[in-house]
This record gives structure tokens, C-alpha cells and sequence, in this order.
């Protein structure tokens, strides 16, 4: 037997780093966490480029010395060749004192994770399968769980190109059991156990329809960008490739396209239209210049959708479980591990008995939407810029009345944008507006970093205005959540003394009542 428990506080099931995260911060709070991964670590993974907000997680983690003697390729910035420009990004240059990310195997990156999270206590068992869940009303209450049999045979496991399972514990043989629990956090990923087998919640976007071709190559020029440690993006017509350095001297290199322009070029092969798309993207051509591909073809399809709901009673759906978009922003760990930290700070907080299960589950429903919205209008209007008016993306890639509700979209960028009004007035118009201000802010992001002798003389209202602009990107790509003045319906994550939500102070006016 495994010795999985037969009930616990709190279940996560999957081990990604949205799993791991809320396992380790509610272990870490002194909960009872059981989490049960299918899979066998190391096990493969796409997904590779970090944003900075991962050093704020793994501060919360207490997992941050581990990650930097780890030895990821550090990143501080990327290169761009977007349409007709090109230019570098620094990592907070603008403002910001988050000025590095890394580029991880995320084979490696996550066994990390998830064997932090064995360290704080959780009890992680791998290769169990949750097969299905039983209700109490609309409150899940428990999980049927099998163990998977373990292969004779291990393949090497430092493979990070392999996408099989590797054994990592437990005995060969199968055994299935049952598990009772009073919250459980689904980080089940694209598969989604809640939103696809029970919820039926998940909807595909009418827009961002794309496939990922990738590979991988040696003898890559990662000087070609400037800095050896960068991400390099490349645009061609109807899609952009990406290119990633590895600490495993391997470059990821990979093609994001339409699922309609695909279909235009058959028959030619997967693996001709990555070259093929290679060739047409200058900088990407040239870090490839004399490499070598070392792996075979991986692709995914159908990978941008939301759920209706994240929350409901008694559960939470985290990271890819609940939504994801486009890897063009290097958002799906971001949007992992922001959402378990909200769940972790929500279920902490409402068991405590300083907020209701309701208001729980509507903060953590509200801030994941705003944080995902906000990368969706960022993606949307991103695909627009520099691209001519024959490109696909000019019009299929604006968002629609069927991917965003106007109410929804009004309270992402509400506080963000100062002198927005209420877009309920305006429902015809109000998805244009907000792409519109989008834009604004890219174009000014994009002229402050193109001349980086002028960004530094910047002083006085320029300056000001850099790093408002800073901030709102900021707002955007980080953990907003932590800030009191971006408190949702009063509430807002604070990590003193500990984890939790914390409802924002309002100040009594002298000589008021008491």
C-alpha cells in the first residue's frame, strides 16, 4: 500500500507548480495537504520561460535559495522582432526591483517544486490517478483515487526532452483507495478533472485558435540577442517563434500559428513548416545559423480556453485547470502560481472563521479573472501591433462579446486605468476601448526601451511617466494582489504575519463614534 491517508484537510490534485505551490503554502500554515500527481517526476513539460514574478513565489515558498544555486539559465530580459521592429526588454529597467526571471527544464523545475513541497510536509504521492469525485450537493467531499503501475524498465531521467513518465516511488502493482477531504484544489492542468468532468464549464476562445510546433537544437548562438540569457521572439505572417536557452546548452525553438494557416500548408510536415517559419524570421534564423536539432517534433493544439467559474464550495481550479491563453506572454507558470497563492490565502482565511466560504470563493474567483483578463486584452493587443493590414490578427485576434463579459472586462481594468468609466454604457464598444488604452500603453512601453541612452537621461514628468508606465505592466504581469490599494471588494492577500487575506482599514473620521 502506498499509505495515502483516507481523509485530509486540504486535497491538491496534480503536482505542476500550480499544485505545488498551494500545497506548500497551506502545509506551510500548519494544514493537513495530500497531493496526488498521476504522472511520475521528472516527467516532460513546455513552458520553459519564467517571468520575474517567480522570485516573489519562491520568497513565499521559502524556496528561493533553492531555485538560485540551482543553476536555470538566469533571464533578464528579452529580444523582440515584432513585424517591422525590433528591440530589447530589461527586466526592470523601467522601474521595478524584480530584474531577473530564469528559463527552466521543466522537468527539473518542477521535480523541484514538488519535492520542496514533500519537504514542508506534504504528502505527495506520485503516479495516483484521481478517477473521480463525490459530491455532497455541490460541495465535492471525496476522491477515488488508483495507483498507476510502475514500469519494469526507467528510462533516463535527466532526459528533459522525453515526454514519458519516470518511477520515482512506490511499488509495481496497482491499488486503488478512496480519500475524504474538505477542500480540494484541482491543478489537474489541461485536463481539468472539475471544469471538463463535472463542471462543464470550459469554453475554447473564438480567438487565439493556434498551434505550438517546437524542438530543441545545440550549438544555438545565444549571443545573437545580446545577452546570452534572453528569450528571442520572432514574428511571421500568421504566427512568431519563440527561442529559449537552456542551462543544458539546448535552445527550445518553437512556431505558434493559426490552426487555419497550418491547414494551408499541408502537406508539408510539421517538422518542414517549423523550418519553414525558421527561415522566414531573421532573428531566429540567425541564432540557428549553425545549430544542430537534437529532438523530434512536439506540438499542442487547442490550448487557449477559460472555464465559466474557477471556485465553487469547497474547491478551487488553479493554473491550466482553470485557463490559459497563449505562450506568448510566458503567462501559464505566472498564472499558476499566482492563483494557488490565492487559493492557499483564501482557504487559510475563511477556516479561520475572518471571512465567509462565500466571500472566499467570489475574491479568488474575481482576482484570478481580472489577473487573466488582463493577460488576455495584453495578448490580444499585442498581436495587433506592427502586423499589416492583410494579417490574420488585425481582426481574428480582437477579442469578442462570446470570450469576455463586459462586467468582467470593466473590473480588470477599472483601477487600472485612471479616467475609465463604467463600460456598461458603452457594451458595444467597450472591448475596443480597452484594446485601445492596451495599445497606448505598449506603444509607450515600446518607445521608452528602444533608446536605452535616452531612457537613462530620463528625469522629471518623462521619467514620472516611464515608471507609470512601469506600473501598470506591472499590474499586469505581477502579483498584483499583494497590493492594499488593488484590494477586491475590500479584501487583498498579505503574506505578515502570515499568509491570508486581509481586509483593507477604513480610517474612522475624527470625533466619529466609536
Amino acid at each position: 500500500m502506498l499509505g495515502i491517508p483516507t481523509a485530509t484537510q486540504v486535497l491538491v490534485i496534480g503536482g505542476g507548480p500550480g499544485g505545488s505551490t498551494a500545497a506548500t503554502l497551506l502545509a506551510r500554515e500548519g494544514f493537513a495537504v495530500t497531493l496526488l500527481e498521476q504522472s511520475f517526476f521528472p516527467r516532460y513539460h513546455i513552458g520553459e520561460s519564467l517571468l520575474p514574478s517567480i522570485l516573489q513565489i519562491m520568497d513565499l515558498l521559502g524556496a528561493r535559495e533553492k531555485m538560485e544555486r540551482y543553476g536555470f539559465q538566469r533571464k533578464q530580459g528579452a529580444y523582440l522582432h515584432w513585424g517591422r521592429e525590433q528591440w530589447g526588454l530589461n527586466f526592470g529597467e523601467l522601474a521595478g526591483e524584480h530584474t531577473y526571471a530564469f528559463q527552466v527544464i521543466r522537468s527539473e523545475f518542477d521535480q523541484m517544486l514538488l519535492e520542496h513541497a514533500a519537504s514542508q510536509e506534504v504528502k505527495v504521492f506520485q503516479g495516483v490517478e484521481v478517477r473521480g469525485l463525490t459530491f455532497d450537493g455541490d460541495r465535492p467531499r471525496r476522491a477515488q483515487w488508483r495507483q498507476k503501475a510502475v514500469r519494469a524498465s526507467s528510462q533516463d531521467s535527466n532526459n528533459h526532452h522525453d515526454p514519458g513518465d519516470h518511477p520515482s516511488n512506490g511499488a509495481s502493482g496497482a491499488a486503488s483507495g478512496e480519500i475524504a477531504f474538505d477542500f480540494v484544489i484541482d491543478a489537474s492542468g489541461r485536463s481539468g478533472l472539475l471544469a471538463t468532468r463535472y463542471l462543464r464549464n470550459r469554453r475554447y476562445h473564438t480567438v487565439f485558435q493556434n498551434i505550438a510546433i517546437w524542438s530543441y537544437y545545440k550549438n544555438a548562438d545565444r549571443l545573437a540577442t545580446g545577452r546570452a540569457g534572453d528569450i528571442a521572439v520572432g514574428s511571421v505572417p500568421n504566427g512568431w517563434l519563440w527561442a529559449i536557452p537552456l542551462h543544458d546548452d539546448t535552445m527550445s525553438v518553437g512556431l505558434v500559428i493559426h490552426k487555419d494557416a497550418l491547414a494551408a500548408k499541408k502537406p508539408l510536415s510539421q517538422g518542414e513548416i517549423l523550418a519553414q517559419a525558421i527561415d522566414e524570421a531573421p532573428l531566429i534564423r540567425r541564432i540557428l545559423r549553425d545549430a544542430e536539432q537534437v529532438d523530434g517534433i512536439h506540438t499542442e493544439t487547442d490550448y487557449s480556453y477559460t472555464s465559466e467559474r474557477f471556485s465553487g464550495p469547497g474547491y478551487f481550479m488553479v493554473g491550466d485547470a482553470a485557463c490559459f491563453l497563449d505562450p506568448l506572454l510566458s503567462s501559464g507558470v505566472h498564472l499558476a502560481t499566482f492563483s494557488a497563492m490565492l487559493a492557499a490565502a483564501s482557504i487559510i482565511t475563511l477556516t479561520r472563521d475572518e471571512i465567509s466560504e462565500e466571500e472566499a470563493a467570489t475574491y479568488y474567483e474575481k482576482s484570478y479573472r481580472q489577473a487573466y483578463l488582463r493577460f488576455l486584452v495584453f495578448l490580444s493587443a499585442f498581436y495587433d501591433k506592427s502586423r499589416g493590414k492583410e494579417s490574420y490578427f488585425l481582426e481574428a485576434q480582437r477579442l469578442t462579446q462570446q470570450d469576455v463579459d463586459v462586467q468582467n472586462l470593466n473590473a480588470a481594468f477599472l483601477k487600472l486605468i485612471t479616467g475609465l468609466k463604467d463600460l456598461s454604457d458603452a457594451r458595444s464598444d467597450a472591448h475596443h476601448l480597452v484594446l485601445e488604452e492596451m495599445s497606448k500603453r505598449i506603444d509607450q512601453n515600446l518607445s521608452f526601451r528602444k533608446d536605452k541612452e535616452a531612457l537613462a537621461a530620463l528625469e522629471g514628468e518623462e521619467l514620472a511617466a516611464a515608471r507609470a508606465n512601469a506600473r501598470f505592466f506591472s499590474s499586469v504581469e505581477g502579483l498584483f494582489a499583494l497590493n492594499e490599494e488593488d484590494a477586491i471588494d475590500g479584501l487583498y492577500v498579505t503574506t505578515t504575519p502570515g499568509l491570508r487575506l486581509a481586509r483593507v482599514q477604513v480610517l474612522q473620521p475624527a470625533g466619529a463614534a466609536l
